[in-house]
């Protein structure tokens, strides 16, 4: 099957990395390894668009001209990662509709609180205009399951859990010796967080992070946080460690995807709250590789984490509940234990990418037969 695949918010090659762009990746490469044909339409980026004219006529000159293309060399389906209101998609309704195509969203999110701000109403209209258009949208998170259903009827709404692919996250003991050893971790034990250190959510996370590891040190618990992320925040969150934790906080940067089950590997907990977060996929990664997670369960991480079975999940409104939650999980060794081996179970049997995304194919050629047939009626 030929697909115009289109990612309003990051084309593929951004160099921004963040858990949107992987999950966009890697739907765009499982397609490809089922030997469809993924042909990337556009490069257009629509995040905050509708505020600037200049690129509005862009993307009006961009949608004219996959209009004419997609005539002339017709593709069998128009599918766009991730249309919000932010970075809706202003290609695929204009652009499917011209080819007389079926049009498909993954990763559809609608909130009508959105509506509410002039700042934002356009966003909200023209997402909501291509979340309509769209014969079947998909989501990976069960809140923006039930949003959808204030908008779509039951039957064009799919959910496919949120996946990755666990061979490339397992536990790695030879890492764990290597890394502990770089690091002198001795008696410690070793929480890892990793993020992107840019201002705003993320590094207000970190710092939530970094106060719960120096309260629980100032207490008597003997524990080494390893950040790993790099940013424009780095040298600040670095200063805040160094006067709450010294010698006992290291940031390591960017490590490669590739490369990070080796630093999960060498944890014994991974912490991040997770504000905002719509998934976060970093916490399919820890339990992936056998670690216990801690955050808060207001966001994403409770799509991916089972409270009091494979991490603590705690409230957003007690940040001291997640310090607290951090040591008793780091006490206790039993408890850490059964809950990574919990982790590693999970994540195989509800979070692999492979056995998620064969529904997801198996929806859009159910989507593609039924489209050509009403077409061909």
């Amino acid at each position: 099957m030929k697909i115009s695949y289109y990612m309003p918010l990051k084309p593929p090659d951004h160099d921004n990395p963040s858990g949107d762009l992987i999950t966009g990746r890697e739907l765009s490469n499982f397609l490809i390894e089922q030997n469809h044909q993924v042909d990337l339409a556009s490069s257009l980026r629509s995040r905050w668009i509708y505020w600037n004219p200049m690129d509005i006529l862009r993307a009006k000159q961009e949608q004219y001209r996959l209009c004419k293309e997609l005539q002339h060399t017709p593709a069998a389906l128009w599918l766009t990662y991730h249309s919000y209101y932010k970075a809706p998609d202003l290609l695929g309704p204009a652009c499917s509709r011209a080819a007389n195509i079926a049009y498909v969203v993954f990763q559809g999110i609608y909130s009508t609180k959105r509506r509410r701000s002039l700042k934002i109403l356009p966003g909200f209209l023209l997402n909501r205009k291509a979340l309509t258009a769209a014969q079947m949208v998909c989501t990976n998170k069960k809140k923006d399951e039930k949003n959808l259903r204030r908008l779509l009827p039951e039957e064009r709404i799919q959910y496919i859990a949120p996946g990755l692919q666990p061979q490339f996250f397992c536990f790695d003991d030879k890492a764990r010796r290597d890394l502990r050893k770089q690091w002198q971790v001795g008696t410690r034990k070793v929480v890892l967080s990793t993020a992107m250190l840019r201002p705003g959510v993320k590094s207000e996370g970190i710092r939530q992070v970094l106060h719960s590891c120096a309260t629980l040190n100032q207490s008597g618990n003997d524990i080494l946080l390893i950040v790993v992320g790099d940013g424009r925040n780095r040298l600040e969150l670095e200063r805040q460690a160094q006067a709450t934790l010294g010698p006992n906080c290291l940031f390591l940067g960017k490590i490669s995807r590739p490369d990070l089950y080796r630093y999960y590997s060498a944890a014994d907990l991974f912490a991040f709250p997770g504000i905002e977060e719509s998934l976060g996929m970093v916490y399919l990664e820890a339990q992936s590789v056998g670690l216990p997670v801690v955050a808060f369960g207001d966001w994403g991480a409770s799509e991916a984490v089972i409270d009091k079975q494979t991490g603590l999940l705690t409230p957003a409104s007690e940040p001291q509940q997640f310090t607290q939650a951090m040591k008793t999980l780091l006490s206790n060794n039993e408890m850490r234990q059964a809950m990574a081996e919990s982790a590693r179970k999970h994540i195989r049997h509800n979070h692999d990418l492979t056995e998620n995304y064969h529904l997801f194919l198996e929806t859009i050629h159910r989507v593609v037969e039924c489209y050509a047939r009403g077409r061909n009626a």
